[in-house]
């Protein structure tokens, strides 16, 4: 089974209903099959009643801490590629220590900043795009 990081955009098809997007979420065997950076959480997150689609979304994930060890290599990241977005920075990171254990898909809406940061890692890790 494949796992897959969800960035930002990932999280705002959810909320917007996207049917695939759905689909992935619901045939996860567990949790820890998706998992959702905090950092892309709170980019997401407004409150109210027009996230509860996202409420029910992150139910059905698993929540990665952006804790002290991956702000800093977030951090250490973003200053080899010369990008300035911690939260995408850790959604990279957070998909490059998945891959080694597994199969890992990073979900986003934005190829263009995501893939420099796996490549700047090594990180063997397919995009999929929303």
């Amino acid at each position: 089974m494949t796992t897959f990081v969800l960035d930002t955009g990932a999280l705002i098809a959810l909320e917007h209903g996207d049917r695939h997007l759905w689909a992935r979420l619901y045939t996860a065997d567990r949790p820890s099959d998706v998992q959702v950076p905090t950092g892309a959480i709170a980019q997401a997150w407004r409150g109210g009643r027009r996230q509860a689609p996202l409420a029910r979304a992150l139910k059905l994930s698993e929540e990665v801490p952006l804790d002290g060890q991956i702000a800093r290599e977030a951090g250490t990241l973003c200053g080899q590629t010369g990008t300035n977005d911690v939260i995408d920075a850790s959604v990279a990171v957070t998909a490059a220590q998945a891959a080694h254990q597994q199969d890992v898909g990073v979900v986003t809406s934005d190829r263009g900043d995501i893939a420099p940061l796996l490549a700047a890692l090594g990180a063997s890790v397919r995009i999929v795009d929303v």
